[in-house]
C-alpha cells in the first residue's frame, strides 16, 4: 500500500505500471484519475492545501480500511496539492483485488472519501476572484453508502 501527497504532477502511465508490475496474484486492477476542471469556462487554476502529517496518516488509515474490507493485493492513493490549471491531474486511485467487483468497490470507496472527508480545502482561482470549494450533499450522500 502506497500513499503520496505531492506538489509534482504524477506519471499516469509509469504509476498504473508499477502499481500492476506488484499484483500478480490479483485478477483486476482498477485505477481512476481525477482532474481539474472547468465547468463555467473560467477557471484559472485551483490550489489545494493540506496538513502534512495529518493528510497522510488519514489516507492511510483509509486506505487501509479499504485493503481489509476487500481482501485487496495492494492499493494506491496519491493526491496532489499546490496550484494546478484546468486539465491537470488532481489524484489517482488504483485498486488490485482477485476479482473485479471487489477492486471497482475498493476503488469508489477511496474515491468517495477524497471527495467528501479526506483533509484537503480547495480554491477556485478566476478571473473574479478566489473561492473556497464547498462541500456537495451528493459527495457526502456517495459516502453514506459505504
Amino acid at each position: 500500500m502506497r500513499i503520496a501527497v505531492q506538489e509534482v504532477p504524477f506519471d499516469l502511465g509509469e504509476e498504473s505500471a508499477r502499481f500492476a508490475a506488484g499484483c500478480s496474484a490479483s485478477g483486476a486492477i482498477v485505477t481512476f484519475t481525477g482532474v481539474v476542471r472547468d465547468v463555467a469556462g473560467g477557471l484559472e487554476a485551483m490550489e489545494i492545501e493540506h496538513y502534512p502529517g495529518m493528510t497522510e496518516s488519514a489516507l492511510n488509515d483509509i486506505a487501509a480500511q479499504a485493503v481489509a474490507r476487500w481482501s485487496l493485493e495492494d492499493a494506491l492513493v496519491i493526491h496532489r496539492h499546490g496550484r494546478l490549471g484546468p486539465g491537470e491531474m488532481i489524484m489517482m486511485v488504483a485498486t488490485a483485488a482477485r476479482h473485479r467487483k471487489d477492486a471497482f468497490e475498493a476503488a469508489e470507496f477511496l474515491m468517495d472519501y477524497l471527495k467528501s472527508r479526506a483533509p484537503f480545502w480547495k480554491r477556485e482561482i478566476t478571473s473574479d476572484g478566489a473561492t473556497w470549494v464547498n462541500a456537495r450533499s451528493e459527495d457526502e450522500d456517495a459516502l453514506s453508502r459505504w
